[in-house]
Order: C-alpha cells, then structure tokens, then sequence
C-alpha cells in the first residue's frame, strides 16, 4: 500500500515499501509535500501526497478529479527537462490517491525570501524573472501551460537559481481539461485578466510572472483586496499602479502588465527587457531625454454623429464589474490557503469581459492603498475558483452598451470588413483594443461598436497578416497616419485614453523582429517608440 488505511502515511511511515517519510516541508489546502528517503536509491527526495476532499461523500467526483489532478502534473513536468522547471523521478500509483517524487530542493521559495528580508533588489528580481521564464518557455514549447506562476510556486537552489514548480493545474495541449466551464483555477492576486474571462495563453503566463516581480520588488499586491469577489474584480477593471521601487526593471514590469494580451511582449522581448535590467548599472545606457509634443485638440463632432457617452466614474466602472461577477453565472472563489487548509469563499466573475478598460479613468489614492495589499506570500500549495457556466456574451457589463455613436457615417462597417491592405506595412497605429480571434466575428463586432464611441474611425484588422503584431487577435485600432508611436499616443489622448490600457503605439510590418516597437503612454522616451 502507498500509505496507511486514509491513503495518508505519518512522520517515519513508509510509503511504497521505498520512500521513508522524514519530515513535513509544507503543505496546503490540496496536499503536502514531505522529505522522505528513497531507500532503494540512498538520496532523499520530495513527495507530493495529495490530500483527500473533507468530505469525499458529497461530491462523489472530488477524489477522481484530484487524482487526474495529479496524474496530469505529472505527466506536464515529465514533458520538461530543463534546469528551472523541477524534475519528476516516479510517481506511487496504488492508492486511492498517487504520490509524486520529485528532486528534492533544499532552498527556501521566493515567498519566504520575501517574507524574510522583504522587497528583493530589481536586478536580482530579473535575474529570477529570467530563469522562470526560460522555464515557461520550455513549457510552452512542450505545450504545457503553467497557469499558477506565483512566488510560493518557484524554490531556489541551494546555488541561488530559480526553479518553477506545481504544475497541479497546469494545462497540456492535446488532453482533456480537468476544470468545468465557468472555472477559473490560480491564486487570484496574480491572474491574468483574460483567465477570468476563461481566456488564456503563454500570454497568461508571461503576466503572472510579470506580477511575481512585481510583488517581488514592489513588496505589494495591486490587486489583493479583502475577498476574492473584490480581488477579480480589480483584476479585470483597475489600472496596475505605476512601480516606484522597481528601478531599472520598471520598463519590463510596464510592458507586460498589459491587460491586453495581444499588447504584451512575447517571452522573447520580455526577455530582452529582463537582461537589460539584470546588467550592472553602469553598463545600463541612460535614455535621453525627450520633449513631449503637444496634445492635439479635439475635435468637434460631426453634425452626423451622434456626442460620445461621457466616461463613467471609477465607482459606476466598479459597480458595473461587480454586476458582471454577480450576475453573469457567477465564478465561485474557494481560497485554499497556508495552515490547516482553511477556506473561504465568495462569488467570482463569469461571461466575457473588458480586455481592457474601456473607459478613462486615472489611478485614485484607493487604487494603491497600501492598507489594501498583501505581502507576496503567495497562499497556499493550490488556490481555486469555480463556478456554473458564465452565459452568453450578451452579459457583458464592464462594456458601454453600443449607442447611436456605434455605426458613423464613415469608414469600415462594424463587421470589420475593412482590413488593411499590403500598402498599410510600414506605417504606426494606435492601438485600442483587442479581441481573441477564437471569440468569433460577434464578438469582434460588439468591441469594435463600444470602441467607436470614443473613436468613431477605428478600424479593425486581424493580427496574424502582420508579423510585428501577437497572432491570434482582432486589433481594434486607429490607422492614423502616424509618423510614430508617439503620435499615436498623443491621437489617444485628445480623445481620453492616457493608459496603456487604453491606448499602444504599435508599428505595422511583415518583421517579427520589429514586435519591439511598441510605445507605452509612461515611456515615450523609449527608442520603441519610433522607427
């Protein structure tokens, strides 16, 4: 038997007849992880023992879903070999439940590194950021999601390098998935936005290592508020405040907190933003100083179109958020956190949702109240959220309903018929907002209907016929011209959209190599921004 007559074993048990249980390393509301001795071998390893539902009778599915659970952690880290992901040896198949062994890692997690010294200095923050993400990349190359990036998730060696582990929720290409529609799974702190909206990617990846450094250096949370309820809804509507400790990090943290997705640094530029702020200061080159140009006025509506819908305020913006997490089919948040596995629940967000703010709104003293955030420990082995399905796009409550605004007299109609031709490479364009291509032409239609409310002339055009752009979106954008990104940013602000949630200047071209030429609203002075 793998262990006693629960399936569990104690301190000094056996698991097996190989693996002598020596001590508790940690534990959480989904499993502990014990030191143990592998007899047959004479080294000591990690093992995974996952812990049975409170109450296996009410939900007779609980036990099997976690065993897949297991078995499918498993099989994602036997998928990877590579130094910063940790390395499965055998998995103990006999139990109501299996066991995992894996290397032991004897360092601390870089949430007690945290917990015990506090904020991390910025370039050794990006040394980390750097190993976790050639380990994403190796995931994402076997076609594994992480999905649970987050600081109690990565160990480090006794040598001080990085090692991402917990691949309990990951997701594989090609297998079934272990969640019900309306489930969103991972530590709510750090999800991406689309993965509320059941969106996700290596994208969703890239912003919950994003956010890791952010903790890691900024010593805060933006988004922990006191329930999960008020965590998510903070995921999808509020800005991501300004870092102000993160020093030469700052950029990289800037381009990958994005809430669109498709705005986001693929791993390769994020990695090149993560060496530069790694190097010693004086190897850094100091950006020259630019002045800013002019904003452009704006201009008067046409007698045929109808005024744009005044911006709501951040309270209307956050009751309407919250009306989506209520009334869209609900998203259930069950918290499983450090000691004793205590739980807490509360309702979560369902339906799609903004993949962006889609109204004006500047950061208030709420949006970064220190009385708000939470030290970086990041919970417990597993936190999860679930919940019935989220019902239809229709339920969209964080979106201004389209107006009389929504279909001008000029340019492309709302099915977005117009996209660019060959002669549009070359050339800037403000970008507004984008759409998973997955999601259908409705909704590509309804987005770019809100859009125009603001921006009368957006257009669409899909991302995958320019190679500078993130494949796989609708990009709601305004064609200019512009000279450079810049100019797009200040297009932007004359009709209200001062952030890079509202507003990119992206360069258009048939190089992958020019994808680094996106110009952020905080960082004009950035060589991305011109061409």
């Amino acid at each position: 038997m793998p262990g006693g007559a629960d399936g569990t074993a104690g301190g000094g048990g056996v698991v097996d007849g190989r693996f002598r249980l020596l001590e508790r390393l940690g534990h959480g509301g989904m499993g502990t992880v014990w030191r143990a001795r592998d007899l047959a071998l004479e080294r000591d390893v990690a093992l995974k023992e996952m812990r049975m539902p409170p109450e296996p009778a009410a939900d007779p599915g609980a036990a099997a879903a976690l065993r897949e659970r297991a078995m499918r952690e498993a099989r994602a880290l036997a998928r990877l070999s590579h130094p910063h992901v940790v390395t499965v040896h055998h998995i103990v198949d006999g139990g109501a439940l299996p066991w995992i062994v894996m290397e032991l890692l004897p360092g601390r997690s870089l949430a007690d590194l945290c917990r015990g010294q506090g904020p991390v200095d910025p370039a050794r923050a990006a040394r980390y950021g750097r190993q976790i993400l050639a380990a994403l990349r190796a995931a994402h190359a076997a076609g594994v999601l992480h999905r649970d990036v987050k600081p109690a998730n990565v160990l480090l060696r006794e040598d001080g390098d990085a090692v991402l582990t917990d691949f309990g929720i990951a997701t594989v290409h090609g297998s079934a998935s272990v969640t019900m529609p309306g489930q969103v799974i991972g530590s709510p702190e750090y999800l991406a936005p689309e993965r509320v909206r059941e969106q996700e990617g290596p994208a969703s990846d890239l912003w919950s290592l994003g956010m890791t450094l952010y903790a890691l250096t900024e010593g805060t949370l933006p988004f922990s508020r006191g329930t999960a309820l008020a965590t998510l809804a903070a995921v999808v509507t509020d800005p991501v405040p300004p870092p102000v400790r993160s020093g030469p990090l700052a950029p990289a943290l800037r381009a990958v907190l994005v809430k669109d997705p498709a705005a986001r640094p693929d791993a390769a530029e994020l990695d090149a933003l993560l060496a530069a702020a790694e190097r010693p200061a004086a190897e850094r080159p100091a950006p020259a100083p630019r002045p800013l140009p002019p904003v452009p006025p704006v201009p008067a509506p046409r007698p045929d179109t109808a005024p744009a819908r005044a911006p709501r305020t951040r309270a209307a913006l956050l009751a309407g958020a919250l009306a989506l997490l209520l009334i869209g089919g609900g998203v259930t948040a069950r918290l499983l956190t450090g000691a004793g596995g205590s739980t807490a629940d509360a309702a979560g967000t369902g339906g799609p949702g903004t993949g962006r703010e889609e109204e004006r709104r500047q950061p208030d003293d709420g949006a970064a109240d220190p009385s708000a955030d939470r030290r970086p420990d990041g919970g417990g082995a597993d936190d999860e959220a679930g919940g019935p399905d989220p019902g239809p796009a229709e339920e969209d409550l964080t979106a201004p309903s389209p107006g009389p605004a929504a279909e001008p007299s000029t340019g492309p109609d709302p099915g977005g018929s117009a996209v660019p031709g060959e002669d549009s490479a070359g050339t800037w364009i403000a970008q507004l907002f984008s759409e998973p291509a997955g999601n259908g032409p409705d909704a590509r239609d309804q987005r770019l209907a809100a859009v125009r409310e603001t921006v009368p002339e957006a257009r669409v055009l899909r991302s995958d016929d320019f190679a500078s752009l993130n494949p796989g979106f609708w990009v709601i954008y305004a064609p200019g011209p512009f000279p450079d990104g810049r100019a797009a940013l200040d297009f932007c602000a004359g009709r209200g959209h001062t952030t890079a949630n509202d507003c990119v200047g992206r360069y258009l071209s048939h190089d992958a190599g020019d994808r680094q030429y996106i110009c952020f609203p905080d960082d004009r002075s950035s060589p991305r921004c011109e061409r």
